[in-house]
């Protein structure tokens, strides 16, 4: 985990900027499914952007998801504390519904707060996971060794203690056990989606994906080594009773009382992330219903005239999301489904934008934000790693594999797929033209000022 995350993320940055060259020369809420039919020749660029848009869609759909459903589950887990609840599947579903209308009850009603909750939630974030960090550290009775933290390989694949690594090979483990590093560093590209609402969007969406990966990387690294210090009983913290390691740290360290604290920094910081994730989502949403991309386009193009915000895409992506969680009521692995799902949908859409801009890249022009003589190699790296991390995702998570423990990423993103290419042959190549842009005038979907 500890050298897992640092290769995600250096790997990751090189995709944030490879994307922030192509986000520079074509700011827009679009985002990658606008850039890959600016970037592809003109008589495919409505099917580049078709193939991207949906992947990206998918994506945002799953991250909303994801994001919602860890938020639910750890307010699930901090229900436990002194009491005698025992969460389920159908009371954390439950419970994740309540998040997702919340959420997107913020995004309806208090669109025009959106900005200053952001303000809070950076705040949140930086001096929470600071002081999480701090606070397991000072009260950790005692702590692991430096072998432990950065040369301990632990395979815990195994539901019935014969773990990949034995079945199969250490190096199989590894490449699974990236999977939640890289799904923490995805969506930046939200930046991209908001850049029609930012000043200097040719420069500001860049900077804020770059930001985005950076501030995420650093942050994710310093939290993951103060758990991991600071784990008490490495077997309880695994097999812990609150089915949460992450909970389980904080009765060890900082005690019934202070781990209330601390899960409440946690669910307050997803909380805020799921709801920017839907803002994003929702305005994802909108660019490809005003384009023609989503079926009852007609209907989600629309924005609200006293918000001046999208907020049937809002609900739309609400409810999208919900369903997204929905076997989870009968699988134990339905949490790593849904992270797989949105990262291999993101970096999809963000591939292929990348490997256009590679491709015909003497036709690209750079904007004000570009890399100089890196641009090449890092988009080719980026769109390398990509594919790597693509097929790595898809594969079982758990070990034996059965109803349970099935990774259904593939049958997410196979209907998807046969969806968007079966669609597109029957029908949309006849009408869907691509991105439309905006003309002067038109109602602008405005949250930041």
């Amino acid at each position: 985990m500890t050298w897992g995350f640092v290769v995600v993320a250096f790997f990751t940055m090189l995709v944030g900027l490879a994307m922030g060259e192509v986000c520079s020369a074509h700011p827009t809420s679009g985002g990658p499914y606008f850039w890959a039919a600016m970037l592809s020749e003109p008589k495919n660029a409505a099917f580049a952007s078709w193939v991207t848009g949906w992947f990206n869609l998918l994506g945002q759909v799953a991250v909303t998801a994801g994001i919602g459903y860890g938020c639910a589950n750890f307010i699930s887990t901090l229900a436990t504390f002194h009491t005698d609840f025992v969460p389920e599947p159908r009371t954390t579903i439950g419970v994740y519904a309540g998040v997702l209308i919340a959420q997107a009850l913020i995004n309806t009603f208090g669109v025009h707060l959106l900005k200053y909750i952001n303000n809070i939630s950076i705040w949140w974030h930086a001096v929470g996971t600071t002081a999480v960090v701090i606070a397991i550290l000072a009260a950790a009775p005692s702590h692991q060794s430096a072998h432990f933290v950065f040369q301990q390989f632990i395979d815990n694949t195994g539901v019935d203690g014969v773990g990949w690594s034995e079945r199969a090979s250490p190096a199989y483990v590894v490449v699974v056990g990236i999977l939640m590093a890289q799904y923490t560093l995805t969506g930046f590209d939200g930046s991209a989606h908001m850049t029609e609402e930012t000043r200097n969007a040719a420069m500001s969406g860049s900077i804020g994906i770059v930001m985005a990966i950076g501030v995420s990387a650093i942050l994710g690294w310093f939290l993951i080594l103060g758990l991991l210090f600071s784990i008490q009983d490495l077997d309880k913290t695994i097999n812990s009773p609150t089915g949460q390691p992450v909970a389980q740290i904080f009765l060890d360290t900082v005690g019934e009382k202070g781990a209330i604290v601390l899960m409440v920094i946690v669910i307050g910081a997803m909380f805020f992330c799921g709801t920017f994730s839907l803002t994003s989502n929702s305005r994802m949403m909108y660019a490809f219903a005003r384009d023609g991309g989503i079926p009852g386009h007609k209907f989600f193009h629309k924005v609200s005239r006293g918000t001046k915000s999208p907020i049937r895409t809002v609900w739309l992506a609400c409810t999208l999301s919900f369903i997204l969680a929905l076997p989870s009521l009968g699988s134990s692995v339905a949490f790593s489904a849904v992270t797989s799902i949105a990262t291999i949908g993101l970096y999809i859409s963000y591939a292929i934008p990348i490997a256009l801009r590679v491709v015909y890249r003497k036709r690209f022009v750079r904007g004000p934000f570009h890399l100089g003589p890196f641009s090449y190699p890092v988009a080719v790296t980026a769109c390398v790693w990509i594919a790597f991390i693509s097929i790595a995702f898809i594969l079982p998570q758990a070990n034996p594999v059965d109803s349970q423990t099935l990774n259904y990423t593939i049958v997410a993103v196979g209907i998807v797929l046969a969806y968007c290419m079966g669609f597109w042959v029957i029908s949309a190549r006849k009408w869907f033209t691509g991105p439309i842009k905006q003309i002067e005038g038109e109602v602008d979907v405005d949250v930041h000022q």
